[in-house]
């Protein structure tokens, strides 16, 4: 079924978040987007079909819309950087983290928990992350300029509010509530409670165990991990360390699924000045070299930006609810190959012009197709072994 308009629907909306949207178009704007992806449901409904069966450019158009953070759009108005403001810190945050973790965690005793306490769970996480932004800008400040505890329960507050993210947090905690089971009974240790909690903190997990009572907190990057990851987690947890259980985790945290949802976690309350000239490369010249050259000029040019953020060995990231790439600023050096810098933009640029693959509720992004496009920069070897020694060397 084709749906007309549906790509250019998308594509004004994507012009829109490039450029930033004028504070008192805000609301127009969310209107837009929220009726565009409600009359793309509705005619998939009456076709009795999904939006997953829709042909790929409309789909990727409404995966496009459906992924726009409507609570974090790009606004122009005055730009206030973490020198201006003084340091925040959001009394009793951590109170009500635990409160919401607790939530989290009684819910998870199902495997689909009902509409309405998901519904009361968001709105109390939409009300919290509303609450600490009305704070910074009364003080002329923005989620950046929180301290750095509160800062980390902010971004994780915000992460969630986004119902994919949230359905996933959801189903993690439950599968680790079943693994947990398994163990104890196959230990036969049926007594033990076990609380789990994945958050965002400094560290990949904490773990106590006091005699029919277990801890763990893992950090929010594991919500990706496989079934044999989780269970080292949770034998640590349980009975102690092991170095097979070490090494599970350290190589799941050593992968791009960990980084991405660390980097995303980072990037929600970090500011940026979305400034594409560096003080040695300009992404704008990149991109538009890149564009002619493996993208025939044919692909919008998304936001690009350099950042300082630390990006736990990651150069690159793309952000498709915002249309923006972020570079490290690390690349932006005299030492640093032009031709690795362009690789870097390249593989940023593929994610755009890729989109997602849906397979059973997970999306992929690395397919085969982008693998076979990915291998056609024409220094793809020697960027990829100047990329794999400078990680060495950070490991």
């Amino acid at each position: 079924m084709q749906i007309r308009g549906i790509v250019k629907a998308a594509q004004t909306a994507q012009d829109n978040l490039k450029t930033g949207i004028p504070l008192q178009k805000v609301a127009s704007f969310k209107a837009f987007i929220q009726s565009s992806i409600e009359t793309i449901e509705r005619l998939c409904t009456q076709a009795q079909m999904t939006p997953e069966q829709l042909p790929k450019r409309s789909r990727e158009a409404y995966y496009f819309l459906k992924r726009i953070d409507l609570n974090n759009l790009p606004t122009i108005s005055h730009h206030i950087t973490q020198t201006t403001a003084e340091t925040i810190r959001i009394k009793n945050i951590k109170t009500q983290q635990k409160s919401i973790l607790q939530n989290i965690f009684n819910l998870s005793l199902t495997p689909i928990p009902s509409s309405t306490q998901i519904q009361q769970l968001t709105h109390t996480l939409a009300t919290t992350v509303k609450t600490i932004e009305q704070i910074c800008s009364q003080g002329q400040a923005t989620p950046a300029n929180l301290t750095k505890s509160s800062r980390q329960i902010y971004s994780w507050m915000k992460f969630l509010t986004n119902e994919q993210n949230l359905q996933v947090h959801l189903a993690i905690t439950y599968r680790m509530r079943e693994i947990a089971q398994k163990i104890l009974k196959k230990h036969e240790q049926e007594l033990v409670k076990v609380m789990i909690e994945l958050t965002n903190f400094s560290g990949l997990y904490k773990s106590q165990r006091v005699g029919n009572t277990a801890n763990l907190v893992i950090s929010e990057g594991f919500i990706n991990a496989p079934d044999e990851v989780l269970q080292a987690l949770l034998n640590i947890a349980l009975f102690g360390k092991s170095q097979d259980s070490i090494q599970l985790i350290r190589t799941f945290a050593s992968s791009e699924e960990y980084s991405t949802v660390l980097l995303e976690l980072d990037l929600i309350a970090e500011v940026i000045a979305e400034n594409p000239k560096g003080r040695f490369y300009n992404l704008d010249e990149l991109f538009d070299k890149l564009n002619h050259q493996y993208f025939t000029a044919t692909l919008s040019k998304p936001r690009l930006v350099w950042s300082k953020i630390n990006t736990y060995r990651k150069f690159g990231h793309y952000e498709p609810a915002r249309d923006r790439v972020v570079m490290n600023s690390a690349l932006d050096d005299t030492n640093v190959p032009e031709f690795v810098v362009e690789f870097v933009l390249y593989h940023e640029l593929l994610h755009k012009y890729h989109g997602t693959k849906w397979v059973n509720g997970r999306g992929m992004v690395h397919t085969s197709e982008f693998r076979r496009d990915e291998k056609k920069f024409l220094f793809y070897q020697e960027a990829e072994k100047w990329l794999t020694s400078v990680t060495s060397v950070i490991t």
